[in-house]
């Protein structure tokens, strides 16, 4: 691996004065999918929001419920009819209910691996934690194959999910860090909620940001020089680019101004983090992100679908806030004629072990890689169906198993993304995605 020095964001950016906040046989094979994309039809431009469920959300009480379980199994909540025929979900749901035929469920879901940090990389790149050669997140090889010039950032992650013995999960790894999603930390739901890089915009003028830009051409060139690590230097102006671009948009601006919306609307999303959330990733597609990652939960801290302890207390709170969000998004999305361009998504990194525990804190789930679900609609997905089958304690896959690599295959066709592109390093050929076959059912 190259050891070329790291260079901080927030170091480079306030050198010039601009702040920086933060082979499964009923498939499609990767070769049919991308000579499909490659037709003489221009695939259409298609969008993501990424409702991160991190921690790891219990498939068993929300989306493949075991009434006939013994307790140990099945929980206290039932599951309950939705808009689809055959379409069960779990009677916390109410909302989301009337919403079932905007997206589909896959309830075979299996992963490798039954640890955090590990499980946020899996879900969100499609490929195992590598600290030399780390695959790409979705979001990064969708900034790289379709490049944007809109003055807006094209890749978004609300909240920090970073597990402090991990890379960043969904970051662009081997494509470098030009590629990596624009962070903000703050909850939108504040009322002092504001992205500092907007502040320059009002009080510096276009001249005065021109002249930062020469100097920090000048700044990259002497340490070109000093290092001789020309590709950084080059990185630093790309980082530079994006910041000069923010500092003047407008456009940008207003994306993240959630005080342009009716009062009635941010209620019906839910006013908390997740659901001030929701409505902010509407905007930002609507003025051209294209792909935008949200924390599904409220609590403090990550992993706050992580219910060792206490499981149905918490699901008590949680599930109401993710029934009314997601439902409002595929509502939103729908009435404005959004969600044939949008894919959401809906998705931990792993479900929860089938059996409850005795924690001394109160029952809980522990972590369970081997069947999980997940969601995903809109975006030229198939909506209404529910694809695979878990066996009676939603412990194994009992039909058409789906893996982490062919859900990420399958978004990949759905974005119109080629998974074989090589790109070099060090000195050996990487693709964005090695394995995995989209999902012929869904699309």
């Amino acid at each position: 691996m190259s050891h070329t020095p790291v260079i901080n964001r927030r170091q480079l950016f306030q050198a010039g004065g601009i702040t920086l906040g933060a082979i499964s046989p009923i498939g499609l094979s990767l070769e049919q999918a991308l000579a499909a994309s490659q037709s003489p039809r221009k695939h259409p431009q298609i969008n993501v929001i990424f409702m991160f469920l991190q921690g790891g959300a219990s498939q068993l009480d929300m989306y493949d419920l075991k009434p006939n379980a013994p307790s140990e199994i099945r929980g206290p909540y039932d599951p309950s009819k939705t808009k689809v025929s055959g379409f069960q979900l779990s009677d916390q749901l109410p909302m989301l209910a009337q919403h079932t035929d905007k997206f589909s469920m896959i309830r075979s879901m299996h992963t490798f691996t039954s640890k955090h940090g590990e499980g946020d990389v899996h879900i969100m790149c499609g490929t195992p934690v590598d600290k030399n050669l780390q695959g790409p997140g979705i979001g990064a090889v969708l900034s790289h194959q379709q490049p944007q010039t809109a003055p807006i950032p094209p890749f978004v992650h609300f909240g920090n999910m970073k597990h402090p013995q991990y890379t960043a999960p969904g970051y662009a790894g081997i494509l470098g860090r030009h590629y990596d999603p624009f962070l903000i930390t703050q909850n939108p739901n504040s009322p002092g909620f504001n992205v500092k890089e907007f502040d320059t915009a009002e009080g510096i003028d276009v001249s005065r940001l021109s002249g930062r830009k020469k100097l920090l051409k000048s700044l990259d060139q002497f340490q070109a020089k000093q290092e001789h690590q020309l590709s950084i230097s080059g990185e630093h102006d790309k980082f530079t680019e994006q910041a000069l671009n923010l500092a003047t948009s407008r456009r940008a601006k207003e994306a993240f101004d959630l005080s342009r919306e009716p009062d009635k609307l941010r209620d019906r999303y839910g006013r908390n983090r997740v659901g001030q959330g929701m409505l902010m990733a509407r905007r930002l597609v609507e003025a051209g992100v294209r792909f935008v990652t949200i924390q599904g939960y409220v609590d403090t801290g990550i992993y706050a679908w992580d219910h060792h302890w206490g499981i149905f207390p918490h699901l008590d709170i949680q599930l109401p806030i993710y029934d009314r969000s997601y439902s409002a998004l595929l509502e939103d999305l729908d009435q404005r004629g959004m969600l044939e361009s949008t894919l959401v998504i809906a998705a931990g990194e792993f479900g929860r072990t089938p059996r409850i525990n005795d924690n001394n804190r109160g029952p809980g789930r522990d972590h369970w890689g081997r069947c999980f679900s997940l969601t995903m609609g809109g975006g030229g997905i198939k909506t209404g169906e529910v694809l695979g089958s878990s066996d009676k304690y939603a412990a194994t896959p009992e039909s058409r198993p789906v893996s982490v690599p062919d859900f990420v295959a399958t978004v990949y066709h759905a974005l119109g993304l080629d998974p074989s592109i090589e790109i070099e390093s060090q000195g050996r050929p990487v693709k964005m995605l090695p394995e995995g076959n989209p999902i012929r059912e869904l699309i």
